[in-house]
């Protein structure tokens, strides 16, 4: 891939269309395969400060020196493998923009499932609920709880000062930093209260699995928001052995989890010291089909102990 740094397009390819076009070919060849049209377009729709509409309008445009040159450092780093959310440190979740720094991880599609079963859990969207966010990383599965339930705060909590600082700009930006707040904790260290919805985006990638990844992951993600120790569950067992003390009278827990694990974190949660105080469950599979939400709703458990 060092030969990417010298990549230069042909003068005759500096018609826009012609150009995007190239620049997807490029892409493709050092192994980006999904994706790499639009990478292509919003790469340009970045340098050249226009939106899709625009680029479509403006496709026969010939690019100028300026242009080209303010391009090329940027598609060096995506034929890197640098994800095209971190070259423009912007990514969208839940149709709401989110900034990306290096400590976070970059959020995904498959994320968003786990927003859609908390609001699913939820029967009245207008109550006054607490939420805790576990591994909060940009914010973006808290600040999109918030967008949609208009009557709720909640907090979140990362282990990294960097993530909490960017989450807090997200909320800021949001217009939801009233009802957020972002807190540095090693899971519920210092965390008080007790919560209505609980959720978690654990790391859940067995360590042996990491080598797998692909560049944009395995490179550009910091570790410890991938790596799920030996089993992958090693982020669960931490946050359930701890979690009867944050409970409220009627809490859902929710979790994130990696292809093939949701079955034995069910397993795990009904042999959990609240075993007996769980009256529903729920698997909510991501749209490539795998299990990708497991949880619980938890009753009566303020006065339980472990």
């Amino acid at each position: 891939m060092n030969r990417s740094n010298n990549i230069c397009f042909q003068t005759d390819q500096r018609v826009l269309k012609y150009f995007l076009d190239a620049l997807a070919q490029s892409f493709e060849q050092v192994g980006i395969k999904e994706g790499a049209a639009l990478d292509a377009r919003l790469l340009m729709q970045h340098v050249l400060s226009l939106d899709h509409s625009g680029i479509i309008l403006h496709s026969e445009r010939v690019l100028t020196e300026g242009e080209y040159s303010a391009a090329l450092p940027l598609i060096n780093r995506r034929l890197q493998r640098e994800p095209i959310a971190r070259i423009l440190g912007l990514r969208e979740f839940w149709s709401l923009p989110f900034l990306i720094e290096d400590e976070t991880l970059e959020p995904r599609p498959d994320t968003e499932t786990l927003v859609e079963a908390a609001l699913s859990a939820v029967p009245d969207q207008k109550q006054a609920l607490r939420l805790l966010d576990l591994g909060t990383g940009t914010g973006c599965v808290l600040l999109s709880l918030l967008h949609e339930l208009k009557f709720a705060t909640g907090v979140g909590v990362d282990v990294s000062i960097g993530a909490v600082q960017t989450a807090r700009t997200n909320g800021a930006q949001l217009g939801l930093d009233h009802r957020s707040n972002f807190i540095v904790s090693d899971w519920f260290s210092n965390v008080e209260g007790v919560f209505d919805l609980i959720v978690a985006n654990p790391p859940y990638i067995p360590s042996n699995e990491l080598t797998k990844l692909e560049p944009e992951v395995a490179l550009y993600d910091p570790l410890r928001a991938l790596d799920g120790g030996q089993n992958g569950l090693r982020a669960y067992e931490a946050i359930v052995a701890q979690i009867s003390f944050y409970c409220s009278d009627h809490c859902w827990v929710l979790f994130e989890c990696g292809a093939n694990q949701a079955e034995e974190l069910m397993e795990r949660l009904k042999k959990s010291p609240f075993a007996n105080n769980i009256s529903n469950t729920l698997i909510r599979q991501d749209l490539a089909g795998i299990s990708r939400v497991v949880g619980v709703e938890i009753r009566s458990f303020a006065n339980e102990t472990l």
